[in-house]
C-alpha cells in the first residue's frame, strides 16, 4: 500500500517532517481555508504543494472538497456548489493529483463526546460515550422529539448523567459534538445547530441517499474523464444521530451507491474505525466484495463499550480494539495482487494511519485530536510490519 499521512496545512503542529520521519511516504491534505462551495483555484493548489515538497513529500491525495448542506439537502445554491466542485476536480487534474476523498453525513462530520479521554495507561484516545450523547441531545439540545428516539433505560442513565455534569463538563460536550471538518474552523453552536437540523425536516436515508446519487451523478463522469478517484468516506459513527439520517453505514449502504453510479471514479474509502464502531460490520469480508472501487483506507481500531446499536466506543492502539487489523491488512494486500496482475494502473491502494492516542510528547504538544505524531507514528510502524509480514506469506492471501 502507498502509506499516506494527514496533514492540515501550515497550522498543523505535526510537520510535514515530522511525517517524513515517521516513515509516510506522501501526504493527504486539503485547502481548509477554501470557503465550502467555493471552487478550488490552480494557485492555491499549487501553494500547498509547495509548502509540502517544503517538507520532503508530495501531496498525493485529498481529504476532502467539503460537500455543502446545500448540495445535501438539494436546496439554495446547490447546482453552482456542484459546479465548483467540478472545477476543483478539474484544476486538481492540472495539478498532477488524481484522488479526492469525501463524506455525505449531514450537519456533523465525525461526533464525539471527549477529544481527549484518559485511557487506563494514561494516553488519551478520542471517544463516544453514548450515555453522555443522549444527555447533551436530550436535555442541553433539547432537540424536539429526542427522547422518542431512546429507549427508557438510555433516557434514565442520561437524565441522572446530566444531573451530575458540571457547566464545564456541558461546555465541553457542547463544543466537542458541535465541532466542524477536521482542520476547519467551521462548527455549531447550540443554537445554531438547532437550525442546521431543520433543513433536514423531511429528509429520511432514503432521500438522502437520492441526494447523494444525484451529486455522483454529476461528478463521477468528470472524475472518470480526468482518470481521477472519488472515495466516500462511512458515516462516523455509523448510525443516525440527532435525528438525521445516516447512508454511508453498512455494505450494503455502500452497494446501492456504487451501483447506482457504476463508474471505477465512484468509490470507496474503507474506514476500519468508522465502520468497525458496528459489530456487525464484517470488515475483512466487506473489503473482499467491495475491494475493486477501494481507493483509499484508513486504518484505525476501536473498542465497543457496550452491546447493541448505537453503543460506546473509544478509539484503541491500532492493533487494540475490535477489528482484527491483520485479517483487514491481508485483505486489502490480497485486492493489490489481484489489480496487479489484473493490468490496473491503480494497483495500489492508498493508506493512512488514522486517529492515533496521543502518547508521550503528543500529551503536551496539543495537536489536533486525533491526529498527533507520536501516535500516528507507532500506528504506522505496527500496521507497516503487518503488511511486511505479509508480503513474505501467503496468510489469507489465497
Amino acid at each position: 500500500m502507498r502509506h499516506i499521512w494527514r496533514w492540515f496545512g501550515p497550522i498543523d503542529k505535526v510537520t510535514v517532517q515530522d511525517a517524513a520521519q515517521a516513515g509516510a511516504r506522501g501526504i493527504v491534505s486539503a485547502l481548509h481555508h477554501v470557503p465550502t462551495g467555493t471552487a478550488w483555484t490552480l494557485d492555491e493548489i499549487q501553494k500547498r504543494q509547495a509548502e509540502v515538497r517544503a517538507g520532503g513529500l508530495e501531496w498525493e491525495l485529498v481529504e476532502s472538497i467539503p460537500v455543502s448542506e446545500s448540495i445535501k439537502t438539494q436546496t439554495g445554491d446547490w447546482k453552482a456548489h456542484i459546479e465548483a466542485w467540478k472545477e476543483s476536480l478539474r484544476q486538481l487534474a492540472k495539478a498532477g493529483i488524481s484522488t479526492v476523498c469525501y463524506n455525505f453525513m449531514p450537519v456533523l462530520d465525525w461526533t464525539r463526546t471527549d477529544l481527549r479521554w484518559e485511557t487506563d495507561d494514561g494516553a488519551r484516545a478520542m471517544r463516544f460515550d453514548l450515555v453522555d450523547f443522549v444527555a447533551f441531545d436530550v436535555h442541553v439540545l433539547k432537540r424536539p422529539g429526542a427522547a422518542e428516539d431512546y429507549p427508557a433505560a438510555l433516557l434514565d442513565a442520561a437524565r441522572q448523567r446530566f444531573a451530575e455534569m458540571s457547566s464545564d463538563k456541558i461546555a465541553a460536550i457542547s463544543r466537542n459534538v458541535g465541532a466542524g471538518l477536521p482542520g476547519s474552523s467551521d462548527g455549531y453552536s447550540i443554537d445554531e445547530l438547532n437550525v442546521a437540523l431543520t433543513r433536514y425536516d423531511g429528509i429520511g436515508a432514503e432521500k438522502l441517499r437520492a441526494h447523494l446519487i444525484d451529486f455522483l451523478a454529476e461528478v463521477a463522469p468528470v472524475a472518470e474523464s480526468l482518470n481521477m478517484r472519488l472515495c466516500a468516506h462511512g458515516d462516523d459513527p455509523p448510525w443516525p444521530l440527532l435525528g438525521l439520517p445516516r447512508v454511508l453505514s453498512t455494505e450494503a449502504d455502500y452497494v446501492k451507491v456504487l451501483e447506482a453510479v457504476d463508474l471505477n471514479a465512484n468509490g470507496v474509502t474503507f474506514c476500519t474505525g468508522s465502520l468497525g464502531a458496528r459489530s456487525d460490520n464484517d470488515l475483512p469480508a466487506m473489503i473482499k466484495r467491495l475491494a475493486p472501487r477501494i481507493h483509499f483506507a484508513h486504518l484505525r481500531n476501536v473498542t465497543r463499550e457496550t452491546d447493541g446499536l448505537p453503543c460506546s466506543f473509544f478509539e484503541a492502539q491500532h492493533l487494540g480494539g475490535n477489528t482484527d487489523m491483520v485479517a483487514v491488512i491481508a485483505a486489502l494486500v490480497s485486492e493489490e495482487r489481484r489489480r496487479k496482475a489484473e493490468g490496473r494502473e491503480d494497483h495500489v491502494i492508498f493508506m493512512r494511519p488514522d486517529h492515533g492516542q496521543e502518547i508521550l510528547e503528543d500529551l503536551t504538544r496539543g495537536a489536533q485530536p486525533g491526529y498527533p505524531a507520536i501516535g500516528r507514528l507507532k500506528g504506522l510502524a505496527e500496521l507497516r510490519g503487518i503488511e511486511q509480514a505479509l508480503s513474505h506469506a501467503e496468510y489469507g492471501l489465497n
